[in-house]
């Protein structure tokens, strides 16, 4: 009986601890739905994506010359490696590797993202221009929010539509955080 007490009071005080620990700010209107684009087609998204800019989050604390790679697994799981490099976009180059599964087979628009464990978190391909150059990402809650784009840099009339897009979702775009990227070679 006493390890049982000792074994749900470990239960209980990490669940307050976990409770108690601030995510990221909502920086979304919630009143306003979130939807995922209609279709994505996978082979197209699959490779490397240039992080233009981002909602802050722990995870990415300091880190510049953000990317990220996509591919293919033989069992139909999409392998993830995200590489930051600290403190500039010449930095040391820091990767975490993952995995994404999708959860929505009709769209290929909403999927599921794993770094460790049996974790995921939500990944909404929420805008996709036609020619797959650029990319916003999105989740329901409204803490994350990325800009992707296949180029490490985009156009002032690029960067100005994603704005008025991801507004039109409800976010608030003053919260994002711009990466700086090497330049283009």
């Amino acid at each position: 009986m006493k390890k049982l007490l000792a074994s749900l009071s470990i239960v209980a005080l990490s669940a307050i601890g976990l409770a108690a620990c601030d995510g990221p700010p909502v920086n979304r209107d919630a009143s306003t739905p979130l939807t995922a684009v209609d279709y994505v087609d996978t082979e197209r998204y699959l490779g490397r994506w240039y992080e233009i800019a981002r909602f802050p989050n722990s995870f990415e604390e300091g880190c510049e010359g953000v990317t990220a790679d996509y591919a293919m697994r033989d069992d139909g799981v999409i392998s993830v490696i995200n590489t930051c490099r600290k403190g500039a976009p010449d930095g040391e180059a820091k990767a975490a590797k993952g995995r994404a599964r999708i959860v929505d087979a009709a769209s290929n628009a909403k999927l599921e993202v794993s770094f460790f464990g049996p974790f995921w978190g939500d990944y909404w391909v929420i805008g996709l221009a036609e020619d797959y150059s650029l990319a916003l990402i999105g989740e329901p809650s409204g803490r994350y929010l990325w800009i992707l784009s296949r180029m490490p840099t985009i156009s002032d009339d690029a960067r100005e539509q994603a704005l008025s897009d991801l507004q039109a979702m409800g976010y608030d775009t003053d919260a994002l955080y711009w990466t700086k990227q090497p330049p283009v070679q």
